[in-house]
């Protein structure tokens, strides 16, 4: 895997620089704008001309928009002109690419508003390879996702980690199961001694498909939470009424089949009580066993003392996505974790943009919510995959020859460690 920073840029290069700016025009949280600056400022101080792609929504939802109010940020933050080009694959675009001016930096149009691009489509992956010579792959994000402009352009390209990329597994190498003295669910890891607990929140299907399956076989106690304990609630009989089952409910209802019969994995919290809105928004605080009626939905739940305790205790804990609907205002679970924590800051890590955005922590946070939690559970991710085979195939210097090291390698195999 070539490394951006070990790279002196050459005045004239083209470069694209796949980033991962998923941030709406309120842009709450810069943390993942921010992390690509100082690669960018770098690549235009040494008068290299870079055609910057991003995304943000998806096309399955409609929900991808045009990123111009990205544009003026990336102005104001870099101190020089940020163009904003809102295509991306046409003639006009591989001319606006081609006339940049050295050290010009230009974004073009939202790669999410091609269905392509979340299918991996191989031809928009060829069309955006238009738009440079080389590409820089930043987004640790989006580092799990084998998408057009992520994997898809270096099928076509040299490419290079970019910082902000490399800096975040990194980060993330001491939590990995496995990490220090002992490894696995009782070792040593950046929180130290104690047991080790993962709350699963939010409603992405790799909470389920990648953080369950793995975090129970490296941790103490999972928390559930989302369309996570929604999942596991329905797979073991309990009524859920309305609540959310996510974009997979079929693949996650498997895995938590799998996991609940599993021996010798984690233990799994399932509360007693859990906070239920009806068709008129009023919340009901309901027991478990007497299940959720058919109109309303699960927002919220009530940790148990004994989780909480385990909390207390706890030299590693992970927090991936919030447990309850964090943002409209149910916040018992995510309260009573991070009141839990409160002692021991730097033993507990968020993951993920809305968790880091929403929940009041000042603690280790990582940007990345699925590619945090593949990394932590594989060992690697998607994106570091495509990365070392396009190194091992392309020429790294179309321009002039010589290769660069790869100093860092991702992780392989810790994370299936057992208890």
């Amino acid at each position: 895997m070539r490394l951006l920073a070990d790279h002196t840029p050459a005045p004239g290069e083209r470069w694209i620089y796949s980033a991962g700016f998923n941030a709406g025009p309120a842009l709450a949280d810069t943390g993942r704008i921010d992390v690509e600056l100082a690669d960018l400022a770098r690549l235009s101080d040494a008068g290299a001309r870079t055609a910057l792609l991003s995304h943000q929504g998806s096309a399955k939802d409609g929900s991808a928009r045009h990123l111009d109010y990205l544009a003026d940020y990336l102005t104001r933050r870099l101190g020089r002109p940020v163009r904003y080009l809102p295509e991306n694959t046409t003639a006009r675009a591989r001319t606006w690419a081609r006339e940049l001016e050295p050290g010009g930096i230009a974004l073009f149009g939202n790669t999410r508003l091609d269905p392509g691009e979340e299918r991996g489509d191989p031809e928009l992956a060829r069309a955006l390879a238009g738009l440079g010579d080389r590409v820089a792959i930043g987004g640790f994000s989006k580092a799990h996702r084998r998408h057009a402009s992520n994997t898809g352009l270096l099928d076509h390209l040299p490419g290079w980690a970019a910082a902000g990329l490399v800096g975040e597994a990194r980060a993330l190498d001491p939590w990995a199961a496995g990490a220090g003295a002992g490894g696995g669910a009782g070792g040593g890891t950046a929180g130290g001694d104690g047991p080790s607990v993962a709350v699963l929140g939010g409603v992405k299907p790799e909470k389920t498909l990648i953080g369950l399956r793995g975090l129970t076989r490296t941790h103490h106690l999972v928390i559930p939470g989302g369309v996570v304990l929604n999942t596991l609630l329905a797979v073991t009989g309990h009524r859920i009424g309305r609540s959310e089952l996510g974009s997979d409910p079929e693949g996650c209802a498997r895995v938590a089949r799998e996991v609940l019969a599993r021996t010798g994995g984690a233990g799994i919290h399932l509360p007693r009580v859990v906070v239920a809105a009806g068709p008129d928004g009023t919340l009901r605080h309901l027991p478990l066993d007497r299940g959720v009626p058919d109109d309303h939905t699960i927002v919220d739940f009530e940790v148990q003392p004994g989780a909480i305790e385990l909390l207390r205790r706890a030299g590693r804990v992970l927090v991936a996505g919030t447990p309850g609907r964090h943002a409209e205002g149910n916040r018992y679970a995510a309260a009573a974790v991070l009141a839990a924590r409160a002692h021991a800051p730097g033993g507990t890590l968020l993951l993920g943009g809305d968790t880091v955005a929403e929940l009041p922590w000042d603690g280790p946070r990582s940007t990345g919510g699925g590619s945090a939690l593949q990394y932590l559970v594989e060992g690697t991710c998607a994106v570091f995959e495509a990365l070392a085979a396009n190194a091992a195939r392309t020429d790294p210097s179309p321009h002039r020859p010589g290769t660069d090291p790869t100093p860092h390698q991702p992780r392989r195999g810790a994370a299936h460690d057992d208890r």
